[in-house]
């Protein structure tokens, strides 16, 4: 599922609610079904780049075309998002 801008904007505001976090990502996941969605810590993230971060998260895109899951900063190749919480 490529990812537009638009997508990623919906997405954003969705994580930005303010319900519990589980919450908020049954809400994409639920709004986005086909889409993968992993929650971590931000720390397991390392030096990945997020393609966009709220006051609370971190986001990452991901490919899962592959046989590995590798972080891509292409929405148009992104086949899911973690979704890193920051302490």
């Amino acid at each position: 599922m490529p990812l537009s801008e638009q997508t990623l904007g919906e997405i954003r505001t969705l994580l930005e609610g303010q319900a519990s976090l589980p919450e908020r990502c049954a809400s994409v996941r639920q709004r986005f079904p086909g889409l993968s969605l992993t929650r971590c810590e931000a720390s397991d993230m390392g030096t990945e780049t997020p393609v966009f971060e709220t006051p609370e998260l971190c986001v990452y895109l991901i490919d899962t075309s592959a046989h590995c899951v590798r972080i891509t900063e292409d929405p148009a190749a992104a086949t899911g998002l973690i979704v890193a919480q920051k302490r």
